[in-house]
């Protein structure tokens, strides 16, 4: 076995065991001080092992998609409608990544961990004329997003902030223009309610936290991007209509 396979090998080992250690420090927040509802859980065993985007709304930094990562590892272990006791964290699954600004996950020696721990930081671009900040993802950053979808699951989160109907960014609905993945919407609620922002500190007990998974969007990947881009956000119940 040469030494990239070696480093390959044990990259995935540790990986297993951060998503465990996370899971079990993070299960009691999000299913016994509060009580989570997974609808659309058996959405998950239908869907290939690569190329698939989940798109999401967005209200902590970290649980969002921590509790994601309990849904997933539920599933592998053929749970149908919720994450019961947490067994699955013997064996999780770890072929899942997401999207995070890099300015967040460099904050603290917690984020770098999170971020070895599947995240694929994006820098977002300058454009000078406009002075607009956050304009679009670096070529880059379009890369890495790449390669996690040949060979795994990724999730994203088109608004790019916690902030309730906040208008999303295109950049998401390129990257499904270029790859032509399975896109799933993922609607989350009461997380802004029972965690702080970045979602490691309970701020309420008994909330109920609701993940619906819904069936994968039909694409059309020759669309405008403006048409994606607002079939997307329709989606993820973030478009202006939902905000009324």
């Amino acid at each position: 076995m040469n030494m990239f396979n070696r480093k390959k090998i044990g990259s995935y080992i540790l990986k297993k065991i951060l998503f465990s250690l996370i899971g079990i420090v993070t299960y009691p927040l999000i299913n016994i001080f509060n009580k989570l509802t997974i609808k659309g859980l058996s959405q998950l065993k239908k869907l290939p092992q690569k190329n698939v985007l989940f798109v999401s709304n967005h209200q902590t930094y970290f649980l969002d998609v921590i509790t994601f990562n309990h849904i997933c590892c539920a599933a592998k272990w053929g749970k149908k409608k919720g994450l019961g006791i947490p067994y699955y964290l013997l064996n999780p699954f770890v072929n899942i990544y997401y999207v995070a600004a890099t300015i967040t996950m460099q904050s603290n020696w917690m984020t770098k961990i999170f971020t070895f721990a599947g995240g694929i930081t994006v820098k977002r671009a300058w454009n000078e004329k406009s002075g607009e900040k956050q304009t679009g993802l670096g070529i880059g950053d379009t890369r890495n997003i790449t390669r996690a979808l040949e060979n795994s699951w990724v999730i994203t989160f088109p608004q790019g902030t916690t902030t309730p109907f906040a208008p999303g960014r295109k950049g998401t609905a390129l990257i499904i223009k270029q790859n032509k993945p399975i896109v799933v919407p993922l609607v989350i609620s009461g997380f802004s309610e029972a965690f702080s922002k970045d979602g490691l500190k309970l701020k309420k007990k008994g909330v109920k936290l609701h993940v619906e998974i819904k069936e994968p969007l039909p694409i059309d990947y020759d669309a405008p991007t403006d048409v994606i881009h607002e079939q997307i956000m329709d989606a993820i119940e973030q478009s202006e209509k939902f905000a009324q």
